[in-house]
């Protein structure tokens, strides 16, 4: 017979939160102690929304108690959702990638290994040409291996797009030349320039990164129009330290977070937002390649404490 017991690790943030903090249903009307702000504090950085987001959201808790703004538990959800939303939100469309005033707009792409930026570059090119009816071009500028150029044709097939890549071993950043060039020939307004895999402590592959972008701005001043690092949500801080890596090397302009189907659903989004500063432009939440949508902080907020 299989039991039906739940265990702590399959509730929702909110659930724990109840379970752990609020057993005591007078808790919100004397003020929460020490301690059980301090469990709060815990379940919060338990799910990776780390030190400084769950700082913000206990100390808004806090004075939204002594104030008097939270008396029930419905009340303080709506408090956590509220100052967590506000917590993920950055100003304008998180969709509206920033475009050329005249030739192709240029999307850089770039992460460590294994976050799945091969397979993001193509649900994004897939976005673009259903949402925005832009016509797009490849570029494989991932010249380490063979397979992961193999790859890129492939998706360029399957989205009938068109695609420059170089030999293996080659120059990424001629290749995202000649990708330019290309694009400029056939009246193509879109580039979407995937990068290698680069561990952020690898000095030498981060220097040809910073390569790559100046070659791509002498060719085409004023590009990229954006620079945007794939990051996996289910990695926790060690994202944080990518992120910060990658900020001082090439200047990201936004953060696609990827893995965020299912399960790994977690609190790294809320710590990736506060700690680089960068806006969430995309979440990926599949394999599919319809499987990456804007970035909504509100409509995550609400799914984050729910484990929806």
């Amino acid at each position: 017979m299989t039991s039906s017991r739940i265990t702590s690790d399959q509730l929702s943030v909110w659930q724990r939160i109840k379970r752990l903090a609020l057993t005591d249903v007078g808790a919100l009307v004397r003020g929460l102690k020490g301690d059980e702000l301090e469990e709060i504090e815990r379940l919060l950085l338990e799910a990776d929304f780390g030190v400084p987001a769950t700082m913000a959201l206990v100390q808004a808790l806090e004075a939204a108690i002594r104030d008097g703004k939270v008396k029930t538990d419905v009340d303080l959800r709506s408090a956590l959702v509220t100052r967590l939303s506000d917590l993920l939100s950055s100003p304008g469309n998180p969709g509206g990638l920033e475009r050329a005033p005249s030739g192709p707009s240029v999307y850089l792409i770039v992460g460590v290994n294994g976050v799945g930026k091969t397979t993001t570059v193509a649900k994004l090119a897939r976005r673009l040409q259903q949402q925005e009816g832009r016509k797009v071009l490849l570029a494989a500028a991932d010249t380490y291996r063979a397979g992961a150029i193999r790859q890129l044709e492939i998706w360029a097939e399957r989205l009938g797009v068109p695609a420059v890549s170089g030999a293996p071993g080659g120059d990424p950043a001629a290749v995202a030349f000649d990708a330019i060039d290309a694009a400029v020939a056939r009246n193509v307004d879109t580039v979407l320039i995937d990068t290698a895999g680069r561990l952020h402590t690898q000095e030498g592959l981060m220097d040809e990164l910073r390569k790559v972008v100046r070659v791509i701005a002498r060719r085409l001043p004023g590009a990229p129009q954006e620079t945007l690092l794939v990051l996996d949500g289910t990695v926790g801080q060690n994202a944080v330290q990518q992120g910060r890596l990658f900020q001082a090397a090439v200047s990201p302009t936004g953060v696609i977070v990827t893995k965020l189907d299912g399960s790994a659903r977690g609190g790294a989004v809320a710590a990736l937002r506060t700690e680089l500063g960068l806006p969430i432009r995309f979440v990926g939440t599949g394999e599919s390649l319809d499987d990456l949508a804007p970035f909504d902080a509100a409509r995550y907020a609400e799914q984050l404490l729910d484990g929806a």
